[in-house]
């Protein structure tokens, strides 16, 4: 079994594993500042929209018992609005790390209200630090819990629609995208959780995923995963999406999300949007699970969600073990990063995200629930589950 997250808190450290490393070294990285804490997100070492929403949390609640435990106390400590404004800069600054995961605007804004809230009860600066440090790990903890709620609500679902189509319900093959797992999250994951639960439960037959390149979270870190899972999985090209529908049984592609509009126009990794048009040729339901803190209902649809771009030399990298394998004088697996382009290789286009539609999608599954559109709808009414 996986036997650790993407975070670790232990003996008054907050770690990150870096994932630019998995799956051939196991490194953390201790968070000592919310510079850290940004670098990380900004930098991929962590990814996954709760897993960064879950860091920036932890960080500034690290940051907060720093500052309670410092002797004298900081300035920005003495009066209530002197905490605001330096505490708002900390948040503003973390939430541009990656603007398209809503869960990172979602923790701030969360962490920003309660300040509010505690400044208009009337709290002094330090009982204030006190209960946010608080909510900030209630942000991390609560992650877990919902996790297993959504995939369960989600392989319940796919297990009923298979029967009820008169398949069957005990060997079932979902294909994936990217990573979601317990690397992308606080524990268990959103979409590869589903793929977890219906493991667990008997259900599968057989998870496929993509490579997911340019960053291949898939080929890295979904294998890993699933690998450490014991859970049966094949690896994809992302263009060979279609020569997989068309040759093998798949039941379901089942997603992540970075942001979900309030219509159900889903932001996820880049590649989403080809493997969705591909399932709807093919008839394949389309499942994007995602915690309701993805669901941003500011956004009306696709189009208002920003889509971060991506330096144009990471596409033209590739990064990992030596082949035949090396070890370093420590034992170690040696690592190296090679160019696969011409060098100076001009128009690079190299977006994290696209935008799958709603009309293309069949279910959202958050931890509240299952939304399918209406008979004849092309956009969803997430109010049930949001």
């Amino acid at each position: 079994m996986l036997d650790f997250s993407s975070i670790r808190t232990s003996e008054g450290k907050l770690e990150i594993v870096n994932q630019l490393l998995l799956p051939h070294t196991t490194e953390y990285i201790e968070i000592k500042s919310i510079d850290d804490a940004f670098d990380g997100i900004k930098s991929m070492k962590i990814r996954g929209a709760p897993a960064i929403a879950s860091l920036a949390s932890l960080a500034v609640a690290d940051y907060l018992a720093r500052a309670l435990a410092t002797s004298p106390s900081p300035d920005w400590l003495e009066t209530t609005d002197a905490f605001k404004q330096h505490l708002e800069a900390i948040l503003a600054h973390l939430f541009t790390a990656r603007p398209t995961a809503v869960n990172l605007g979602a923790a701030t804004r969360r962490l920003s209200n309660k300040l509010q809230t505690l400044i208009d009860a009337g709290k002094n600066a330090d009982t204030i630090a006190r209960e946010l440090i608080s909510e900030a790990k209630n942000i991390d903890a609560e992650d877990v819990g919902r996790n297993k709620l959504m995939s369960k609500w989600g392989g319940e679902w796919l297990v009923e629609r298979v029967k009820t189509q008169g398949g069957s319900d005990t060997d079932l093959n979902v294909m994936t995208v990217c990573n979601t797992g317990s690397l992308a999250t606080s524990g268990y994951g959103t979409a590869l959780g589903l793929i977890t639960y219906l493991h667990e439960t008997g259900k599968l037959q057989r998870a496929f995923f993509t490579q997911s390149t340019p960053y291949h979270q898939g080929s890295r870190l979904t294998a890993f995963e699933l690998k450490s899972l014991n859970i049966p999985s094949t690896m994809l090209c992302d263009s060979m999406v279609g020569s997989l529908f068309q040759h093998h049984n798949i039941h379901a592609i089942a997603v992540g999300a970075d942001r979900v509009a309030r219509n159900g126009d889903t932001a996820n990794k880049i590649g989403t949007y080809n493997a969705a048009v591909l399932a709807a040729r093919h008839n394949i339901p389309f499942i994007v699970v995602a915690p309701v803190s993805t669901v941003d209902l500011e956004v009306p649809d696709g189009s208002g969600i920003p889509i971060e771009h991506r330096p144009a030399i990471e596409a033209c990298l590739v990064r990992g073990a030596l082949y035949p394998t090396t070890l370093n004088g420590e034992g170690a697996k040696e690592q190296a990063t090679v160019m696969v382009t011409p060098e100076g290789l001009e128009g690079v286009y190299n977006p994290s995200f696209d935008v799958t539609p709603a009309s293309l999608i069949t279910a959202i599954v958050t931890e509240k629930g299952v939304a399918v559109k209406k008979s004849g709808e092309e956009v969803f009414d997430l109010t049930p589950i949001v």
